[in-house]
């Protein structure tokens, strides 16, 4: 049985109930104006990167150019001066970070992958320091497959094949290593690693059969451990040196979330509408489903089918009294049961219709007990503008509007209900794509060209028949080469207009921009009916909730830092020298405030400029110390991404690895290309302080700590707890922290880096390569100095990071500082 809607005669008959608003002092405008106040102090920014390829190997350039732009204005930035570009490996650490100057929303750079890098899904992260105020969750975050054949000796090849046992979650492993011909590596020592969200699931040593595979297990104990792990294996090659790769673990199960959003926020009984459906794998990726919906008798009401990429969506009229559950049929056959959200007693229902290319029609619905209680507001607003407001009268249960598309711009559309009570109770997101925003491109070029002749391009940019002024970027491939994934490459309409706004990950968010065709507007917007949320929040609005602004806009380079005692109370009128003879040459002076404060602002100089920063106090005495502002990162986030990450990046661009190594080669052999040489380990006897940098309270030395591990020691670890494991006696590692093996030793071992306390969830979170030396406290009488308070006497791991790695500058005397600066 399927329920009739009531409202099929008020739909015929019901008129467009709403009026024009006028901006006056009632309290809705008040919100408005808190609106407009809000946008305008808290302007955002955009970052898109045009990359010339859309997967790399080692030894490529990646070039890019970077595109800033004002959301408010639609138009270049002049906020930011400086952009920050990053680029990431798998285990979530910056390799390298570039600082650029901005021209007008502009700049352009490029990164080198060296043959030191290893295969990998690498990401390339994009933003200002304005941009850090809202999050890393509007930044430009991008994952790229970076293959190597040309200097990888190891290759490796993952499949996982899943089960359950006891009700837990079973992942079978094979890992197969071979040469670069494909030869196994047979009988070669493997040890390996299992983390679920830097937590070691299962750890263990082998050997590789006659096939070069080793095969192993690992449980999912824990149901919440359901994002992307990683796989750390080791590889003794038969020359003895050890090879480290890192495998992803993008699931660890085919289970499919499947979940439901009722159009406008909530379902209400007896208002009819619709139900968005969302189906992903564990990966991140879509899953098409499809099954029934049945109300709590067993009745079925409607079905259902998703249609593109697990999204799609169905009507349900909700009967008071009832609760539905959804019936999905699973792809093995099995099915699952879900319950659909409840739906409220009363309420507001608020429909977007975009099929119509000239404008939006808009229905509202509201149950009976709502009626005449009010004027209703739908504001609708773009990147915080309200571009239409209008007043829907309640004397019936049915309004129709419609909004014309050509008073809106291009980009996501947030329609809002308010009540009477000027209190949002219905949202929807829409997408508007105005065709006469899209710049014509006309390219014109002879069709044949010699071997290395120069290629002359005309360039004719156009929209509306009009010739445009502005800032283009082109990149040029191989297509024999270079496969065009027209779908998954940066874009700068799908970023700039969409992924942009939405948080979380969007697949194939290009797909969204290749036709105007009714099927791909219907899927874009069953996207935003089902896709996590948006930038703009009108609770932030109306509780007048002001954003943390702790990061301003840079507008030029700068030296800053603060003025100090050596008792580290501030001094003011003190006189602060700034000099440099090495990449820039300068030579000034300034005062510090009466906070201590000073700054060198307006500067221009290059990326690791050296600087030596003077202090005097305001008698010119020397005993001063000095304190230099960081410019601190963004802190690293797990990719977002998940769906965009190969388990054997090698394999999904075997095509292109394959040509680039013969490029690559040939390059070597005309002396373009430099390979790096690997030395062998020589040890040289020297008597050193090994502890010299040390800020252990027992001082240095052998009788300041149990055990001592050396960078030396740390060369061949990829995860700082494998450093550990086995090496110290009384310690064991758990879940990457370390615990006294003794009876009493209930929790982890304090942890000290350079000087202060950590309170890390896995020690995993530093890289040993960074690390120089660790100092082991067990004895009672090496720990009693810190307290037995500050760590329970359950032991200390003092962590001391190599000079440079840690901090960007050195104090050397009173008063004096050498400081490298990022240009």
């Amino acid at each position: 049985m399927k329920f009739r809607s009531p409202f099929t005669a008020l739909l015929l008959s019901g008129a467009i109930l709403f009026t024009a608003f006028k901006i006056n002092d009632d309290p809705f405008s008040l919100i408005l104006k808190k609106m407009e106040a809000y946008v305008q102090t808290h302007p955002q920014e955009k970052v898109h990167l045009h990359l010339d390829k859309p997967y790399y190997a080692i030894g490529d350039d990646i070039w890019f150019k970077a595109y800033v732009i004002n959301t408010q204005e639609g138009a270049p930035s002049l906020l930011s001066k400086s952009l920050y570009v990053e680029l990431l490996n798998e285990s979530d650490a910056i390799k390298y970070q570039l600082k650029l100057p901005l021209w007008g929303g502009v700049t352009w750079g490029d990164f080198k992958l060296p043959d030191t890098l290893t295969e990998g899904n690498y990401r390339i992260r994009a933003y200002t320091q304005w941009m850090k105020n809202v999050g890393p969750e509007f930044i430009f975050d991008k994952t790229i497959k970076v293959g190597n054949g040309w200097a990888n000796k190891v290759f490796t090849r993952a499949t996982y094949v899943f089960s359950i046992e006891n009700e837990v979650q079973k992942v079978d492993t094979r890992l197969k290593f071979s040469d670069k011909e494909g030869k196994p590596y047979v009988d070669q020592e493997v040890s390996y690693q299992v983390q679920l969200e830097d937590k070691t699931v299962e750890k263990g040593k082998t050997k590789t059969d006659v096939n070069g595979e080793v095969n192993f297990a690992f449980l999912n104990k824990d149901n919440q451990l359901k994002k992307p792990g990683k796989i750390t294996a080791n590889l003794t090659l038969p020359d003895k040196r050890k090879v480290t790769k890192i495998i992803p673990v993008t699931e660890t199960s085919k289970e499919i979330d499947v979940q439901f959003f009722p159009e406008g926020g909530n379902m209400v009984f007896g208002l009819p509408g619709k139900v968005g459906i969302k189906a992903t794998a564990k990966n991140g990726l879509g899953k098409d489903v499809s099954g029934n919906i049945i109300d709590q008798t067993g009745q079925v009401v409607t079905n259902f089918k998703s249609t593109y990429l697990g999204m799609g969506f169905f009507v349900l009229n909700p009967q008071p009294g009832q609760s539905y559950t959804a019936v999905v049929e699973m792809v093995d056959g099995s099915e699952k049961r879900i319950p659909l959200p409840a739906a409220q007693a009363q309420g507001y229902q608020l429909a977007v219709q975009s099929s119509d290319p000239t404008k939006f029609n808009i229905k509202v619905l509201l149950s009976p007990e709502l009626l005449r209680l009010g004027e209703l507001k739908l504001v609708v607003q773009h990147q915080g503008k309200a571009h239409v407001v209008a007043r829907i009268k309640t004397d019936k249960q049915i309004a129709l509007l419609d909004i014309p598309r050509e008073d809106l711009p291009s980009g996501i559309i947030q329609f809002t209900l308010f009540d009477q009570a000027n209190q949002p109770v219905a949202e929807r997101l829409a997408f508007q794509k105005h065709i006469g925003d899209e710049i014509n491109l006309q390219i014109k070029s002879k069709q044949d060209y010699k071997p290395r002749e120069k290629v002359s391009l005309d360039v004719l940019a156009e929209a509306n028949f009009k010739a445009l002024q502005g800032s283009f970027s082109v990149s040029v491939t191989n297509t024999s080469i270079v496969n065009p994934d027209l779908e998954n490459e940066s874009h700068i309409f799908s970023t700039l207009l969409l992924s942009s706004d939405l948080p979380g990950y969007i697949e194939k968010p290009n797909h969204y921009s290749l036709d105007n065709s009714s099927i791909t507007l219907q899927r874009l917007d069953n996207l935003l009916l089902t896709q996590g949320w948006r930038r703009f929040l009108w609770k932030n609005v109306i509780d007048e909730v002001i954003p943390s602004i702790k990061y301003q806009p840079e507008k030029s380079l700068s030296v800053s830092g603060t003025l100090l005692t050596e008792g580290g109370k501030p001094i003011s009128g003190g006189k602060v020298t700034l000099v440099s003879s090495i990449g820039v040459f300068l030579s000034l002076d300034t005062l510090s405030d009466a906070n201590g404060k000073f700054v060198f602002d307006d500067l221009i100089f290059r990326d690791s400029t050296k600087f030596v920063v003077q202090g005097r106090n305001e008698k010119g005495k020397k005993h001063t110390q000095l304190k230099m502002d960081p410019i601190p990162g963004l802190v690293v986030t797990p990719n977002k991404n998940t769906g965009d990450i190969a388990i054997n990046v090698n394999e999904a661009i075997a095509s292109y690895v394959k040509q680039s190594e013969s490029y690559f080669d040939e390059l070597t052999k005309r002396g373009s290309l430099q390979r790096t040489i690997q030395l062998q380990e020589v040890n040289i006897d020297k008597t050193v302080s090994l502890t010299k940098n040390t800020a252990n309270y027992n001082g240095t030395g052998p009788t300041a700590y149990d055990a001592l591990i050396t960078g030396k020691d740390l060369q061949t670890c990829h995860l700082l707890s494998q450093c550990l494991s086995g090496k110290v006696s009384g310690i064991i590692i758990k879940n990457g922290q370390a615990y006294l093996t003794r009876k009493d030793a209930r929790d982890p071992m304090a942890i000290i880096l350079d000087g202060v306390h950590q309170d890390f969830k896995s020690m995993d979170n530093i890289s040993p390569i960074n690390v120089e030396s660790i100092e082991v406290l067990k004895s009672p009488h090496l720990q009693s100095i810190y307290g037995l308070r500050s760590n329970g006497g359950n032991g200390i791991l003092i962590i001391t990071s190599k000079r440079g790695v840690q901090s960007t500058y050195s104090t050397y005397t009173p008063g004096l500082v050498t400081y490298t600066a990022k240009g």
